[in-house]
């Protein structure tokens, strides 16, 4: 395994780091995470909690979570097969900071929102020929 020789730098773009933070600040690591964050969830489970994510795109990114060592894939010895999805306690880790970035979205989105009708009227205006 291949190690980083240099102190972790998130804004050089040889740090790993950057893998790992292009996975949580993904909109589906994001839900993913919360919805495991209290108890472990089967496939099924995770795809209709998470509104709009895809089948293709849950498998995705459980893939990687995974991979990451985020997530832990549980296959039970039953007919048919049961799989269930629970975070590690590296993944743990991270359920607090991700909850405040959600926490701030909620509570700021209507600033975000003025202001995005507040920059697309003044990009309109800026367009139009008098």
């Amino acid at each position: 395994m291949e190690t980083f020789a240099l102190p972790p730098n998130a804004y050089s773009a040889a740090c790993p780091a950057r893998q790992v933070l292009d996975l949580i600040a993904d909109k589906w690591s994001i839900f993913i995470i919360s919805s495991l964050e209290s108890r472990s969830l089967r496939f099924a489970e995770l795809e209709r909690q998470i509104g709009g994510i895809s089948q293709k795109m849950l498998t995705q990114t459980l893939r990687n979570l995974e991979r990451d060592g985020l997530v832990q894939r549980t296959v039970y010895p039953e007919v048919p097969p049961r799989v269930e999805y629970a975070l590690t306690p590296l993944g743990r880790t991270i359920c607090m900071p991700l909850a405040e970035i959600i926490r701030w979205s909620e509570e700021n989105i209507t600033a975000v929102m003025a202001a995005q009708q507040n920059y697309d009227e003044r990009a309109t205006k800026g367009f139009t020929k008098k």
